[in-house]
């Protein structure tokens, strides 16, 4: 995300989701598991995946995800990005990477289901749609420690403003 949304979302995010379980900053999941022997050539993929200009991003909506709250993203720029890496790691995938996600940001989870009712009645209470400005894909790597490292990250050519 561009800098002023990664701070608005991840500034939710450490406000809502449970300190011990929130391990990572507030993304965007393209993929849950990537085996760690496509490193290189996925290191390549982003490269060339971010040559361009940035995809269009929309928050549309707020998700009650049961035991947590999300915000639901449109991008169809995003999610060809995805297929075209969906397809490059064909065979390679778990099932759940085989299946188009449903693209979001997750800002609370592992809440007890009132806890995230009362969040996303709030949140819904003055939801608008925004644009979101996605600026670069990146791959995590869970540790054995149970802790996340960045991998890779690779950064779009040029900003352009988002409707």
């Amino acid at each position: 995300m561009g800098a002023e949304d990664f701070a608005w979302a991840d500034g939710l995010r450490r406000a809502h989701f449970p300190p011990e379980r929130n391990k990572v900053p507030a993304h965007i999941s393209l993929f849950h598991h990537l085996p760690p022997s496509l490193l290189p050539e996925l290191s390549d993929r982003l490269k060339a995946s971010c040559a361009g200009p940035p995809p269009l991003g929309l928050i549309t909506g707020i998700r009650l995800l049961g035991r947590g709250v999300a915000f639901d993203l449109r991008s169809d720029g995003l999610l060809a990005i995805r297929d075209e890496l969906a397809d490059a790691f064909r065979g390679l995938l778990t099932p759940q990477d085989q299946a188009r996600p449903r693209l979001h940001i997750t800002i609370q989870n592992k809440v007890e289901p009132p806890v995230a009712r009362a969040l996303a009645d709030q949140l819904k209470a003055g939801f608008r749609p925004r644009p979101l400005r996605i600026a670069g894909l990146a791959a995590w790597h869970y540790r054995d420690d149970g802790q996340w490292s960045l991998a890779k990250k690779a950064s779009f050519r040029s900003a352009r403003v988002l409707i």
